[in-house]
């Protein structure tokens, strides 16, 4: 019972939006309705607000750090973490508090492998931080990431249930960007930064007088 609880915390903690949450605290339109309509950091970025991005990178990090080393704390099997790594994972994904259509999940996988391992999660950061700072483009940097990490996790631990985590958590992450990986080789991807929202370049509509 204490598992199942586990993962059920877990995946409603992973559901938490805070791309919504920290738009509606700046006062900015919901991410889901400009840009790619993705609920995540690099789509809120578009609006021209870094702070309110920052805060949704950082929420959806933690969730999926907490997640794990609270299961880890309380000294759940080794099979119980790695479940409550998928489930708050997915819980990004597919949310229950946007009717199951959440962001792509890099923040989120990103505090996961903090939390089973530092130096898998470092290096696996380290490589988005590369390749998103060298192309501008943010689902290039996470493809190649989610690619290299189950390279890196079996590197540091060989074929254990933490690889097969990470497997699982790299071909979510590839499947959520496929979308992406089409338009970058029709060169049509728009760059981190980029694209602001038309609701932010927009001036004030004057009222009509009556």
């Amino acid at each position: 019972m204490i598992e199942i609880l586990a993962v059920a915390a877990a995946y409603l903690l992973g559901s938490i939006p805070f791309a919504v949450l920290s738009s509606r605290l700046f006062g900015l339109a919901d991410p889901r309705t400009y840009g790619s309509g993705n609920p995540g950091a690099t789509n809120v970025l578009r609006s021209g607000n870094k702070k309110a991005a920052l805060v949704t990178l950082l929420g959806d990090a933690l969730k999926g750090w907490l997640a794990v080393f609270l299961a880890q704390h309380f000294g759940l099997s080794d099979a119980t973490i790695a479940l409550v790594a998928l489930a708050v994972f997915l819980g990004h994904l597919f949310p229950l508090f946007l009717k199951f259509k959440g962001g792509k999940g890099v923040a989120t996988a990103a505090g996961v492998l903090l939390a089973l391992d530092p130096w898998l999660g470092l290096l696996t950061l380290a490589t988005w931080l590369l390749v998103a700072y060298v192309s501008r483009y943010s689902s290039l940097a996470a493809l190649l990431a989610a690619l290299l990490a189950p390279l890196y996790a079996a590197t540091l631990h060989g074929a254990d249930s933490l690889f097969g985590v990470v497997v699982l958590i790299a071909l979510a992450l590839i499947a959520k960007h496929w979308g992406n990986l089409q338009r970058l080789m029709a060169g049509q991807e728009g760059r981190i930064g980029g694209n602001k929202p038309p609701a932010a370049q927009e001036t004030p509509r004057k009222k009509k007088k009556r």
